[in-house]
């Protein structure tokens, strides 16, 4: 039971499956400068906290605390932070990696990680957001610069990432493609996906062709196929870290370009997808909702890879 000094957390002492996260009762952390203390009302979980659990990845050996994702209520401010009082509703994305910790009852938090929680949805909605969109946003907007009436593809449009960022290309007036398996063809058609490609039945470098800009949210040999299919100056942006150096080379040879990011936290991200939130143009398609201490069953589900949208843990 937590008490006023301490809160209740799912971490890992080892690296593993799902039965290697375990509720444990750690102390309560304090806001220093320019950080806020946020209370967690839900956090989401996405492919990058299984990878983690199950590697290290960036964060190295454990122990740690997982979870990027917060929507929840501001308990307490450090010195410095102006934007935000106690009692907010506030949403956000925590530093990647390493400013995990939101599968807990409370985390830290930069203050410029986080924004106001748009009021047209609840918690479990606005802690599903924040990493998903934030990568939308920042390879479909920043990095690609996408625009009304061009054509974009993006991979997995289904999945966590996918269907967001289907969404915010369709706000932003392109035309969108996506693939899937034939069985999500009709929630890809509900969330604007002009155009549906079964995978395991099309080879898409033959279905499309001209594209302005394609989402790379698989890595493997994807980024490198979806360079053929790029209109001349067309991008392919890889969400993925670690792409090879054959994807640079052909897509010199092709005169297209060709990159990766990592997404970033950032509170002019979080402020423009809260703007899409509010104006009925982005919402979450959540997959399924687990209590923190169930967090191994939320992974279970997410290890599947087979999931339509969005887990989220919610703290009571």
């Amino acid at each position: 039971m937590s008490t006023e000094n301490t809160m209740r957390a799912i971490g890992q002492d080892t690296l593993g499956g799902p039965e290697v996260l375990k509720e444990a009762e750690v102390a309560r952390p304090a806001p220093r400068t320019n950080e806020v203390l946020v209370r967690v009302h839900a956090a989401g979980v996405n492919p990058t906290d299984w990878k983690h659990r199950a590697t290290g990845g960036l964060l190295g050996e454990p122990p740690f605390v997982l979870g990027w994702d917060v929507s929840g209520t501001v308990a307490a401010v450090g010195l410095g932070v102006t934007a935000f009082k106690p009692g907010d509703d506030v949403f956000g994305m925590l530093p990647y990696p390493f400013g995990h910790g939101s599968h807990a009852e409370f985390v830290i938090a930069p203050g410029r990680a986080l924004w106001h929680k748009p009021a047209a949805v609840d918690h479990v909605q606005a802690g599903a957001l924040p990493l998903v969109s934030l990568t939308a946003w920042q390879a479909l907007v920043e990095t690609a610069d996408l625009r009304a009436g061009q054509r974009v593809l993006i991979h997995a449009a289904a999945g966590g990432v996918g269907h967001v960022a289907v969404q915010i290309a369709k706000a932003r007036g392109a035309y969108v493609i996506g693939t899937a398996s034939a069985g999500k063809h009709d929630f890809l058609r509900e969330i604007g996906v002009d155009e549906a490609i079964d995978y395991r039945e099309t080879d898409f470098t033959e279905a499309v062709k001209d594209v302005d800009v394609v989402l790379d949210t698989l890595g493997g040999d994807t980024p490198v196929r979806s360079l053929r299919v790029l209109r001349p100056g067309g991008i392919v942006v890889s969400i993925l870290p670690g792409a090879p150096q054959e994807f640079f080379e052909e897509a010199e040879r092709l005169g297209v370009r060709a990159t990766w990011i990592l997404v970033d936290a950032d509170r002019a991200g979080m402020r423009a997808i809260a703007e899409l939130v509010e104006a009925g143009e982005l919402r979450a398609t959540i997959a399924g909702t687990f209590p923190l201490a169930d967090a191994a069953e939320a992974h279970r589900l997410g290890d599947t890879g087979r999931t339509t949208g969005k887990l989220v843990l919610v703290v009571e």
